[in-house]
This record gives structure tokens, C-alpha cells and sequence, in this order.
């Protein structure tokens, strides 16, 4: 028996304002400017030259603002300074380096390769399927048949193999590997081949199981080579990297793209001065010939004159919207930034790292009253320039632990605290993870093991067999 009835529901939709607000608040900087000029070029109604900026020349016809168009129209003023050149040049911003995405790196060292365009469809899945360790952890086999069902490209082991043996030619060395001992000896079989670095290939090609081990003794006899010698070759294995994709680290000063900070903070006389200097609103100025069609059609009667206007208008309100939009874009940007601010204070006055408090999007989600999708999509590609530098502000977000005291500490400065214990080991008889754990409880540090194998990997630092020096 089928039953009808009504039920009522409460469905959220997005207005078109919130939507293009969403989209504009996720845009770095200098993509909002292009996206600000694209938006005034593809409107033919509108010019978002400042009249200050125009010929006086009394024969040129005067643009019109939304108020002059139509005092009666309830449309709100936006007679904002303009983002443009007006009479004076811009000023000058400085742009800042930053450390390219890993994968972006391959892909871009993939591209000056000599490839048809299927072993480059081919290389791009491969350089894609590589973890952010740097590390290609799949059989070959697999990737074939990934590569034919998820992107429609026939190819075969041999392809695929030979393909990899290209990319574990790039940058940074050792990345590729499908183990430790193969990036270990792709690392080693770049470097100049003296004495040190052809025992270190030996060791790790013929006698890997010994190395990890630590039976020192077999190699020297199975090899016929001193302890100098053997000392020698377990340097260079140990400075070796064996993360080379690394992880999403704490610098940002390696040169590569180029951005401009949406934010500067100024320390003046002790105090935290905020500004967003980039951009300002624009004003909505109405092209003369456009506000003379809508002012004629008020009393005219004929259809052609109606419809004309009904197209100006239509552009008018898009860019009403827009603009809207924009100032949306502004205040959730400078909300969020002021809250982070706050939040961070004591940091954000000195740069000293300890004094960055563990904080989570969530954390200024609730300070501001916005989504935590919203403040991810502030501080997605968005930076700051302070008095102590340039930076994400993805950076300022840690996840937090306690202390003995019961305080709670950021990972950065968990971190900083391990790499000081790593640093002051024996390096004749490196500290385990078990033994840094101690090392960290005595620092003051509860940390369970499996976070500082974590943060060790993380950092870069190999484990305590690779660390050992005789």
C-alpha cells in the first residue's frame, strides 16, 4: 500500500552572493586582482576609472555613479577609492619566495624531458603516484592497470620501469625509490665515485641485511676493507636523505614562485598595527552612454528601449553583486587575521617559535562565528608579512600536547625539543626512538612513541642504526 503525505523540510541553499563571496575568499591575492580586472573588462556597462583620474575636457562624457544614475533606486553607495593607477603610479610591493609543491617540482623537471606526448601522460601518473616522502610504494604491475582504467592509456611493465628510471634522475636525488636501499643507492650512484662512496654501494647492494643489522665485523671481512674504511663508507650512507620528498615543513625560504602577501604587521612603539595595503575596493561607475539608455527608457513606451535597459540593469546588479563580494571577501579575510592575531600575540610580537601556541582552524572558528570551511579557505594561499619574516598562514596551525605540568605545547615546539636531543646523542651509540621518548619525559614532554618516530620523519632525521658512527 503506498502512502502519500507532505513533509517539510528546512534546506540551506546559497544565495549567488555567497557563492561568488566563497570563491573570491579562497583567491591569493594576486589572483583577485586579475580576477577584479577580468570581472570590469567582460561587463561593457561598467568602467572602474576614477573620474579624478579623467580628461577634464568638458566635451568627453562624464561616467556615472550608481547614486547619480538613480536617487530613488535603494542600491547602497559603494564611492570607494578605486583599485587602480589614477594619476599616480601603484607603489611598488615586494614579492617573496616560497618553496614549490614536491610534486610540482617533478612535474616541471618531467616537462624538460624529451617525451612524446604518450610517455608523458605515462610520467605525469607516475610523478603523481609518488608520496610525499618521496617514495613510489606501488608494484609497477598495479600502476599499468591503473593507468588503463583510471586514465584510459594503454602501456606495459617495461614502459612504466623505463619511465622511472628517468624520473629517479631528478631532483631532489633519491626520489622514486620503491625502498630505502634503492633511494639510498640512487642518492650514492650521483655522487663522484671515490673509495668511501663505492664501499657505501657495495654495503648497501651486497650486504644490506648485514648494515642493518650492525654486524660491522661480516662486512669488514666479506669485503676485505678496514674499520677506517668501513667508517668511511657509513659516513656517507648516514648523511644520505632518506625522505626526499620530505614532509610540509616549517620553511618557507627556498626560491621558487613568487607571491605578495595579502596581509603586513607592524610593530610600532609595542604595538601590532594590521593593514591589507594590496587592495582596496573599487567604485562602481556606470559607462555615460549605458545610464543615458536606462534614463531613457524610464519614459519611453517602446519595447526595444525596455529590453535595452533590462540588459543594463541586469549588468549593474551583477556588478553590485560583485562588489559586494568583494567587501565580504574583506572583512571575513580581516576578522580571521585579527583573530589568528590575537590569538597568537606573544608570538606574533617577538617570532620566538616556542611562544606559538597550538592552534587549530577550529580554534578561530570559534573566536569569529565563521565556518571552519570558511577560515580553511582564508588561510588556504594566503601570507603575512611580519617584522620577523614571510609567512603561510598555514604555518601558525599546530596540533597541540601536554606537558608533565598538564600545559599544552605545540608540535613545532615538541619538535624543536627532539632535534635538540638528536643533536646532543652519542652518535657512536644514537638514541632509539624508546630512548628519545625518556629524553623528551625528562624535558618535560609526554610523547608516545609512535609521535616521535612521526616528528623524526618528519624532521629528517633517519633512525638511530643510520645515525651511528663508529
Amino acid at each position: 500500500m503506498i502512502k502519500q503525505g507532505l513533509e517539510q523540510k528546512q534546506v540551506q541553499k546559497l544565495s549567488p552572493l555567497q557563492i561568488q563571496t566563497i570563491k573570491l575568499i579562497e583567491l591569493p591575492i594576486q589572483e583577485l586582482e586579475q580576477r577584479v580586472k577580468s570581472e570590469f573588462e567582460d561587463n561593457p556597462v561598467l568602467d572602474d576609472s576614477p573620474a579624478e583620474g579623467r580628461d577634464d575636457d568638458d566635451d568627453q562624457p562624464k561616467d556615472i555613479s550608481l547614486d547619480e544614475l538613480d536617487a530613488d533606486d535603494p542600491i547602497p553607495s559603494y564611492r570607494l577609492r578605486v583599485n587602480n593607477y589614477g594619476k599616480d603610479e601603484r607603489p611598488e610591493y615586494n614579492t617573496f619566495s616560497v618553496k614549490e609543491s614536491f610534486t610540482q617540482s617533478l612535474l616541471t623537471q618531467l616537462g624538460f624531458r624529451n617525451l612524446n606526448p604518450h610517455q608523458m601522460a605515462v610520467g605525469r601518473y607516475l610523478v603523481c603516484s609518488i608520496d610525499d616522502d618521496g617514495y613510489l610504494r606501488r608494484d609497477l604491475d598495479t600502476i599499468v592497470d591503473d593507468i588503463a582504467f583510471r586514465e584510459n592509456i594503454e602501456t606495459d611493465y617495461e614502459e612504466v620501469s623505463y619511465l622511472l628510471g628517468i624520473i629517479q634522475q631528478f631532483d631532489p636525488a633519491g626520489v622514486g625509490a620503491r625502498n630505502l636501499r634503492e633511494c639510498l643507492t640512487i642518492q650514492l650512484r650521483k655522487m663522484k665515485q671515490t673509495d668511501d662512496v663505492k664501499n657505501a654501494l657495495t654495503i648497501l647492494e651486497d650486504h644490506f641485511q648485514e648494515f642493518t643489522n650492525k654486524h660491522f665485523q661480516k662486512i669488514m671481512t666479506r669485503m676485505g676493507i678496514s674499520e677506517e674504511e668501513l667508517k668511511a663508507a657509513i659516513n656517507r650512507i648516514v648523511k644520505l636523505n632518506p625522505t626526499p620528498g620530505g614532509q610540509i615543513d616549517d620553511s618557507y625560504t627556498e626560491q621558487a614562485q613568487q607571491v605578495v602577501p595579502d596581509f603586513v604587521l607592524d610593530l610600532v612603539d609595542g604595538e601590532l598595527r594590521l593593514s591589507m595595503p594590496r587592495f582596496t575596493i573599487p567604485e562602481i561607475r556606470v559607462n555615460k552612454k549605458y545610464a543615458d539608455m536606462l534614463a531613457e527608457a524610464k519614459n519611453s513606451g517602446d519595447r526595444k528601449q525596455k529590453e535595452a535597459a533590462t540588459f543594463v540593469k541586469q549588468k549593474i546588479d551583477s556588478a553590485k553583486w560583485f562588489v559586494e563580494a568583494l567587501k565580504q571577501r574583506h572583512n571575513t579575510l580581516e576578522s580571521t587575521m585579527r583573530a589568528i592575531i590575537d590569538y597568537q600575540r606573544e608570538y606574533f610580537t617577538d617570532g620566538d617559535e616556542s611562544h606559538l601556541k597550538p592552534m587549530v582552524l577550529k580554534d578561530i572558528a570559534e573566536v569569529t562565528g565563521f565556518d571552519i570551511s570558511t577560515i580553511s579557505r582564508v588561510v588556504n594561499s594566503k601570507y603575512i608579512e611580519t617584522h620577523f619574516g614571510i609567512y603561510p598562514l598555514k604555518y601558525f596551525f599546530s596540533e597541540g600536547l601536554e606537558n608533565q605540568a598538564g600545559e599544552e605545547v605545540s608540535t613545532r615546539e615538541l619538535k624543536k625539543a627532539l632535534q635538540e636531543c638528536v643533536d646532543g646523542e652519542d652518535k657512536r651509540k644514537p638514541l632509539t626512538d624508546d630512548q628519545l621518548v625518556e629524553e623528551m619525559n625528562r624535558k618535560g614532554y609526554k610523547v608516545a612513541r609512535r609521535t616521535i618516530a612521526k616528528y623524526r620523519d618528519q624532521l629528517g632525521i633517519a633512525k638511530a642504526r643510520l645515525r651511528k658512527e663508529l
